[in-house]
């Protein structure tokens, strides 16, 4: 399924191209893509949706052609946040379901929980993606996770800026990644990934969510210690959990969701690893059918 991109001016400044379809008066969902993807890692969720749902999928700021301010500071959770809620009203949705993996999974947690409060946000569904305090507490007791997650320095070290502003945003992933083992993606949406990567400026600009957030990623020979807790609102909206359990990045630890979630339906895809919405694309749209339609 070929998306057609619509471009929408936010109230934030910025301008982001928009896969908008299906019927204007249903429901509306709106999918957040991750790292280092773009808004087609929703591709077999939207074919699947769009007749009964208005399925709505940005490239968020910093990817495909949307805008890209330079500077961490403008990557920072609470202005990615910020895009999400200003694209809803730019489109006039009064209420929505956010969906949202890896990055885009960390987003809509955030949305989830401050749009449940007025009824904006009704439903959330997030696939491999952690809830922020159950992630940054693994990075300071759970040695495992820690270790998959040094990536992020990585990505955050100014000494592989000149690697990137040289090669793109694929050398650095061929240097930190090891990719042996992973699902192959579709060759069409690999080129379309590859030819956005070559471009250093939009690769800077994708590594930025990493250099704007807070979270904090220990050193491997840093002391493992209880860290002084987030303190985030419980999400009590229904919420999905989608989880490719192979996932070598985020591991199966962080689905101890415990009190932070009250209204929670999990779903684990045991053949699958990180980028479940198009590993596993059968069970992620059966998994969804039934969290939306209430079964």
């Amino acid at each position: 399924m070929e998306s057609e991109l619509t471009r929408v001016a936010l109230s934030t400044g910025i301008e982001l191209d928009v896969w908008d379809t299906g019927p204007r008066d249903a429901p509306a969902v709106v999918f957040l893509h991750g790292f280092p993807e773009n808004h087609r890692t929703w591709r077999h969720q939207v074919a699947h949706l769009s007749d009964r749902y208005r399925c709505i999928a940005p490239d968020q700021r910093g990817y495909g052609d949307s805008s890209r301010p330079e500077g961490a500071q403008n990557y920072t959770p609470t202005t990615l946040v910020g895009d999400v809620f200003a694209l809803a009203e730019a489109l006039g949705i009064e209420r929505f379901t956010i969906v949202g993996h890896d990055w885009g999974g960390a987003i809509a947690w955030a949305v989830a929980m401050f749009g449940q409060a007025d009824g904006r946000v009704e439903r959330a569904i997030i696939a491999n993606a952690p809830h922020p305090a159950v992630f940054q507490r693994l990075l300071h007791i759970d040695p495992a996770q820690r270790a998959a997650s040094q990536y992020i320095t990585a990505f955050r070290d100014p000494a592989n800026d000149a690697l990137v502003r040289e090669h793109g945003l694929g050398a650095l992933l061929l240097k930190i990644i090891k990719w042996e083992g992973r699902t192959v993606n579709d060759p069409a949406e690999s080129a379309r990934m590859l030819a956005q990567w070559a471009d250093p400026d939009r690769a800077f600009a994708m590594l930025s969510w990493y250099r704007g957030s807070s979270i904090v990623v220990p050193p491997m020979d840093a002391p493992y210690a209880e860290p002084e807790p987030l303190a985030l609102p419980v999400l009590t909206i229904p919420t999905l959990v989608i989880w490719g359990m192979d996932d070598k990045a985020l591991l199966p630890a962080n689905l101890a969701l415990g009190e932070k979630v009250a209204n929670l339906t999990l779903a684990e895809v045991p053949d699958a690893g990180h980028f479940v919405p198009w590993e596993a694309p059968e069970t992620v749209n059966a998994a969804m059918d039934g969290f939306l339609e209430g079964k």
